[in-house]
């Protein structure tokens, strides 16, 4: 009897902890609704639609090459800042508002919270890869164009967790939303700092070959942001079976060291 009882009292637990995870995932949906984040959206689409034809009409040849390589480097940098802004500015909201407080206080674990708070944050990242992904639709054959979304979405759900942890660490917007940004672009960039690096290899200098141990160093913990989301990807270079996976891979992996950061960081702190 005993012993059924305590597994009743799990099961019953476990329940209770999807019945919270769902209304936090679900009021971070809300507040991206009532955020005005989809007129920003179609603001940037419309943007992207206009860069696209002034590029037509100024590119001398391969005018849709250009056309496509452009558009798809400014959605994908607004798909990145919106996601890492809205994030920041979300959660700190609920700092200010007593919310977070409202809701640890709770019978619930601190970690349901955050696994709620994700769930939501993810999903609307998710939505945004798909809405800013549509003005390429007119550039490119849904048969290019859906690889490439789906690595935009991998990349946004690695930002938006990286969002969580750097609010719940910093507790304030500008830090935050600048360590995600700084994180993403040195993850764009790593490779050309690595071939910069390398150029100095003769170097004898002991300045210079620590300087290039601290980039291996840094590559190896950053997510290559740089094999995401390509541009050549929309131009007839279909990404292989090996490039999705280790796009998928990447996601699963730093997505996971992330929140597991980020609960870590909310258990530590006393709020």
């Amino acid at each position: 009897m005993d012993r059924r009882f305590h597994a009743n009292d799990i099961d019953a637990g476990e329940l209770e902890m999807i019945r919270v995870i769902g209304p936090v995932a679900r009021s971070t949906l809300l507040e991206a609704r009532r955020s005005r984040i989809l007129w920003l959206v179609a603001a940037m689409a419309l943007a992207s639609l206009g860069l696209a034809g002034f590029l037509g009409q100024v590119a001398i040849i391969e005018s849709t090459e250009v056309q496509v390589a452009v558009v798809a480097a400014v959605l994908r940098g607004c798909a990145v800042f919106l996601t890492a802004a809205f994030v920041a500015i979300a959660m700190v909201r609920e700092f200010n508002d007593k919310v977070f407080e409202l809701m640890l206080a709770g019978p619930w674990p601190r970690g349901v919270y955050l696994l709620g708070k994700f769930v939501g944050f993810s999903t609307t990242a998710l939505v945004l890869a798909v809405l800013l992904s549509l003005p390429l639709a007119a550039l490119v054959p849904a048969a290019r164009l859906w690889p490439w979304t789906l690595s935009l979405a991998c990349e946004l759900v690695i930002v938006a967790a990286m969002s969580l942890f750097c609010v719940i660490t910093f507790t304030h917007v500008v830090a935050a939303l600048a360590t995600v940004l700084g994180f993403y672009l040195l993850g764009r960039s790593i490779a050309a700092i690595q071939v910069m690096a390398a150029a100095a290899e003769a170097s004898t200098r002991w300045t210079d070959r620590a300087a290039d141990w601290l980039v291996a160093a840094v590559a190896v913990l950053l997510p290559r942001f740089d094999l995401m989301t390509r541009a050549d990807w929309l131009l007839g270079a279909f990404p292989g079976p090996a490039a999705l996976a280790s796009v998928l891979g990447q996601t699963a992996v730093y997505t996971l060291l992330l929140v597991a950061a980020a609960q870590f960081d909310l258990h530590r702190q006393n709020f």
